[in-house]
């Protein structure tokens, strides 16, 4: 601790050796600083406040039916168009700035300083109320430009609210324009989608496993009432191989194979009448049976032709059959027309089935696509209804501005400027550069002492020889020594206090004149 103190007792001292090098460092630094604080130019700062009245009475009945538009972005968005160059045009005409401009160059460098100077800030505890300020050299045209710029930010405002709605519901009528397009073109593609693949697609009857598991059904279905069919035509030509027939003579009209060729065309016809009811007339199985009636027509007319020539030689009357066997031979007939009948049903179930089991592979893939084309229209149409709410909501909102002020501006505080220059701080600057000063030139005077060390007393002789003092002998000065010591001393205070009465001179005495 002692050790410490008795350090700092070495440095003083050393500064206090060189004194008069430290008070004129001082000296200089101080001039030099206080001169260039005085000639720095005065700025003086104007400032307004204007609060923006945002709680409409209309606002609490309208919540929920129009758009309610954010003050506090429109307020930030007017703040950025305030320093829009047209509008800084505007504000160096009306605050009469341009009258020294005499080229772009200079022009272009007003607006820039003006864009620098402008300041728009708001309040924390009040998002209503915004400060406006200006700092220039000169008062009054500090004043003049706040006064211009609040005109300029509230024309622009107002202005730009009417046209910001115009602008809105132009833009909301393109977007639902677009969207509508993209809607009905979102409808053609889902639409010819379906169609393309509407026998694989779920629906009311399910989807492509339900439709291919009842599909195989009606296709057993189908076979097994062929194969009944089938076994019951074999059964009848069986039996009637083992009747014999019996044929009396009668008109040509009363023909058995005329007759029972007469039958089977027309179950044939009731038949194709009831499928006309359901089917279209390419159905294979309408064809299948029109085909079948062409044969049995055919055949007709060949039969009629070969007993009217057999009855001009024999001098035939006509021929009559055992009723069983005509009867067996009807049944025949009915059963070949409905054997024909199933098979063109069982083939046309077969080409179904085939045709769904040959779409298998391609199933995921069209209900992805599917999935994805019913998303698509699904968000188009949302956002479609969702532009159509705005809109609706635009217009009730453009009504309301139209019919009350939504916001309302109102000056708190009107320009003011100071009488006293806002900057720079002289005062502040001033002290500084004395108090600078002063540690300079200490510093100087104790790094010239550094350089320059003296044996203050036994303590440092002892450190810095490493020997043992064994005593010391006191200097008594003279009376004239004394004398001159004092004299020094009192001339140092002299110059260190009127250093000080220059300080305090360039701060205060300029108030005072």
């Amino acid at each position: 601790m002692w050790d410490v103190l008795g350090q700092l007792v070495t440095y003083v001292w050393g500064v206090w050796r060189y004194r008069w090098i430290a008070l004129a460092v001082a000296w200089v630094i101080s001039v030099a600083g206080w001169i260039w604080v005085a000639q720095l130019p005065d700025q003086f700062e104007a400032s307004a406040r204007v609060t923006v009245d945002s709680n409409s009475v209309l606002r609490p009945l309208l919540r929920g039916l129009a758009i309610q538009p954010d003050i506090n972005q429109r307020l930030d968005l007017m703040s950025r168009t305030l320093l829009s160059r047209p509008n800084l045009e505007k504000l160096m005409r009306m605050a009469d700035l341009d009258l020294g401009v005499k080229n772009d160059a200079q022009k272009d460098r007003l607006l820039d300083n003006l864009k620098e100077k402008i300041s728009l800030s708001g309040s924390r505890q009040n998002s209503s109320l915004y400060t406006v300020s200006f700092t220039h050299g000169d008062r009054d045209v500090a004043k003049k430009v706040v006064e211009s710029l609040l005109t300029v930010f509230i024309e622009t405002t107002l202005g730009g609210k009417q046209e910001d709605s115009a602008d809105a519901q132009t833009f909301l009528d393109q977007q639902i324009s677009d969207y509508e397009k993209r809607l009905s073109e979102a409808e053609s593609r889902l639409a010819e989608f379906k169609q393309i693949h509407v026998d694989v697609l779920p629906g009311d009857a399910g989807g492509y496993y339900e439709k291919l598991a009842r599909m195989r059904e009606d296709q057993k279905a189908a076979h097994l009432q062929l194969r009944e069919a089938e076994n019951r035509r074999d059964e009848l030509r069986r039996q009637m191989e083992g009747e014999e027939p019996m044929f009396f003579a009668s008109g040509v009209n009363d023909i058995p194979a005329v007759s029972l060729i007469d039958t089977r065309i027309q179950n044939l016809k009731a038949r194709l009448d009831r499928l006309l009811t359901q089917y279209t007339e390419k159905h294979p199985e309408v064809v299948q049976i029109k085909r079948v009636i062409a044969d049995l027509e055919a055949e007709k007319k060949l039969e009629l032709e070969n007993t009217l020539s057999a009855a001009s030689d024999s001098d035939y009357s006509g021929l009559q059959s055992s009723p069983v066997y005509q009867q067996m031979r009807s049944m025949l007939a009915e059963t070949e027309a409905r054997v024909a009948e199933l098979r063109v049903r069982a083939g046309e179930y077969d080409s179904r089935v085939k045709n769904l089991e040959d779409k298998v592979n391609n199933i995921p893939e069209i209900e992805a696509k599917l999935t994805q084309l019913n998303r698509d229209y699904d968000v188009i149409q949302n956002q479609h209804k969702t532009l159509l709410t705005r809109r609706e909501a635009a217009r009730i909102s453009e009504d309301v501005e139209q019919n009350a002020r939504d916001v309302s501006f109102r000056v708190i505080d009107p320009p003011f400027v100071p009488q006293k220059p806002n900057a720079p701080n002289k005062l502040l600057l001033n002290s500084g550069i004395f108090g600078a000063s002063l540690m300079f030139g200490g510093g100087i005077a104790l790094l010239i002492s550094l350089f320059k060390p003296v044996i203050l007393d036994r303590r440092s002789l002892a450190h810095h020889t490493g020997l043992p003092v064994l005593g010391s002998v006191s200097f008594v000065p003279t009376a004239e020594l004394k004398k001159r010591a004092t004299a020094r001393l009192l001339q140092f205070s002299c110059l260190f206090f009127a250093l000080i009465i220059v300080f305090l001179s360039v701060n205060y005495v300029p108030q005072w004149v």
